[in-house]
């Protein structure tokens, strides 16, 4: 246990931070599953509606990453690396979708 008034400051603050970069994390998350569930949807049946709904989900999701960044939960590289990775999965299905597989 810590032992001086700093220390054990110290200790509350970084619990704090933890669980605010929990709360982040665990959205970015959600966010994120639910932009995929929704591709999954989009690639099975593209309709203009599905499209729609898959890019609000994206836009939620890049705006959470960005905020996660900003306030340095994220790292910048680990933040641009999930939004490459949730724009790669939609150019897949697309891709497929055009070539007609």
């Amino acid at each position: 246990m810590a032992n001086t008034k700093s220390a054990i400051k110290r200790i509350k603050i970084a619990e704090r931070n933890r669980l605010r970069n929990k709360a982040y994390k665990s959205a970015v998350r959600t966010l994120m599953k639910k932009y995929l569930t929704a591709v999954d949807i989009y690639a099975a049946n593209p309709t203009p509606e599905a499209k729609q709904e898959v890019l609000s989900h994206m836009a939620a999701a890049y705006s959470k990453i960005d905020k996660a960044v900003k306030r340095g939960v994220l790292h910048p590289n680990n933040g641009a690396r999930k939004k490459s990775r949730l724009v790669k999965r939609l150019r897949q299905h697309e891709q497929a979708e055009a070539t007609g597989n």
